[in-house]
């Protein structure tokens, strides 16, 4: 009754007038950043915290706003992923594996009304969790060291090669590529400069938004220059912008497991959106077996990283709020919000701010249903962005494409360095090389190490750090069945057809 009673508290403030609105004008603007390819919910929030500072605002009224931002910005990411093969941030890499397929057959409005559905569900999944479960997952969540996460970050790559069935073995290339191109730069513990070949350019490694525009958007800007013509339409419409009762049904238990699955990867500290998308989608692979069309289309294809991806921001507040570790990038800069308003967080928030804390709790329901009503009627409208001629599409994707770039560290060397992946990256779609898995071993990398590094410094050297808890041990487990179960899958169905 405590907690229902802290969360009536929690609505009191957030559904003040002031505050519905601040959320909706949030919730706005973090679709648009979440639909501009490469920016994602870091950097929408991290625009708006000195605006919400310098407008003195209340700490509540700041931290809806920039809640709504983030929750905003996962809605908006599968926006360019599904119309443009672009994910806006890391979260929607899983969405354009079979989003952008279904915008190709002229399904634009209903993959882009499901994803918005799935999204719904998925963050008011991960709302309940938050309100019934957040002291006992928290203290599930703080038996996780380092060696655990590095267990952890190596059974999501182990999960990458279950992405593209067909072909494992580029796709484990690819996710190696990945986590080589997250060396480059600056050790952050021994200072020293790691293959930068001497380049100022490189000395701070290679941005997120650099690698993930130059590889999608310039090669998709590519593919669109080798196939169109001028006046030509890129894609239909389609004549549907809404799914119907039979494709809502069919996807509702992959949206519930996604939702469950970016949830719990929502409460580690680190874990994050990409991890959660990546986990939902492979484990409905998994499960869909060769009656599935992954990679084709396939509706729960979409549906399992949307719900999952937008559980998982939820999720990533339980960590910040109750133990004071942000759950993500974006939970990190709203950590830094707290602290310019002279609040730490922690254990003792909720006893010290308990209206702050439930406000910013219900906040996140209030934006989920104010992005549901904003996105659902706009679906017609975003499906509509298909029928531009590609001679004006494709000025439009590479203006905010290197903008988005150049904002980041306002060098020509970023711009070069992009187009440059952009290349590389449009020869490695020729050959039908997978780009997703790249891009989850980038980001991914940097956790790996570090973990990897903090536990063989707490143990000396010494390897068994790595598997001796159980948590590390169940991760590896399930990892090595991963790994074999598809070979033993494979070898049992030759062996069918041969008897």
């Amino acid at each position: 009754m405590e907690v229902l009673n802290f969360l009536m508290m929690g609505f009191e403030v957030a559904l003040q007038p002031q505050n519905l609105l601040i959320a909706f004008i949030g919730a706005f603007i973090g679709t648009i950043v979440g639909l501009l390819p490469g920016l994602g919910p870091i950097n929408g929030v991290a625009i708006l915290l000195p605006f919400a500072y310098a407008l003195g605002l209340p700490v509540d009224s700041a931290l809806i706003l920039l809640a709504a931002v983030y929750l905003g910005c996962e809605y908006g990411g599968r926006i360019s992923a599904i119309l443009l093969n672009v994910p806006g941030d890391a979260g929607a890499i899983m969405t354009t594996l079979d989003g952008y397929p279904l915008a190709q057959q002229g399904k634009a409005g209903i993959a882009l009304s499901l994803s918005s559905i799935s999204s719904f569900i998925g963050s008011t999944i991960a709302f309940i969790g938050i309100v019934l479960f957040a002291p006992i997952l928290a203290k599930w969540a703080i038996a996780f060291g380092p060696a655990e996460y590095f267990a952890l970050m190596v059974f999501a790559i182990v999960c990458l090669t279950g992405l593209v069935s067909t072909q494992p073995f580029k796709t484990l290339i690819m996710a190696l590529m990945g986590l080589a191109l997250s060396t480059v730069g600056m050790d952050a513990i021994t200072g020293v400069y790691r293959f930068t070949f001497d380049s100022v350019g490189l000395s701070d490694g290679i941005a997120f938004t650099t690698v993930v525009i130059g590889l999608f958007s310039i090669s998709e800007i590519l593919l669109l220059l080798e196939r169109t013509t001028i006046g030509k339409v890129v894609l239909e419409q389609g004549k549907r912008s809404l799914f119907n009762a039979k494709e809502f049904f069919s996807s509702l238990a992959t949206i519930v497991r996604g939702s469950l699955i970016g949830f719990f990867s929502g409460i580690l500290p680190g874990a994050g959106a990409s991890v959660a998308s990546a986990m939902a989608y492979t484990t409905e692979r998994k499960m869909a077996g060769e009656k599935g069309k992954f990679g084709q289309g396939d509706l729960r294809g979409l549906a399992a990283p949307e719900s999952a991806n937008n559980a998982a921001a939820c999720g990533s507040f339980v960590p910040m709020l109750t133990l004071g570790v942000p759950g993500s990038g974006t939970t990190a800069v709203m950590m830094g919000a707290l602290t310019m308003y002279n609040i730490t967080p922690g254990p003792q928030l909720f006893a010290e701010q308990p209206t702050l804390v439930w406000a910013l709790i219900a906040s996140l329901m209030v934006g989920n249903i104010i992005l549901l009503l904003l996105n659902l009627p706009l679906v017609g409208f975003f499906a509509r962005m298909l029928s531009i001629p590609s001679y004006i599409l494709i000025p439009i994707i590479a203006t905010v494409s290197f903008v988005g770039v150049y904002a980041i560290h306002s060098t020509i060397f970023d711009l070069l360095l992009c187009m440059g992946l952009g290349i590389v990256g449009y020869v490695l779609r020729k050959f039908d090389f997978p780009l997703a898995p790249l891009i989850l071993g980038f980001v991914l990398g940097e956790l790996m190490e570090s973990n990897l590094r903090r536990a063989l410094s707490i143990s000396q050297g010494e390897l068994s750090i790595l598997w001796n808890s159980n948590i590390s041990m169940g991760l590896w487990v399930m990892s090595a069945l991963l790994l074999i179960l598809p070979i033993v899958r494979k070898y049992l169905f030759i062996k069918k057809h041969q008897a």
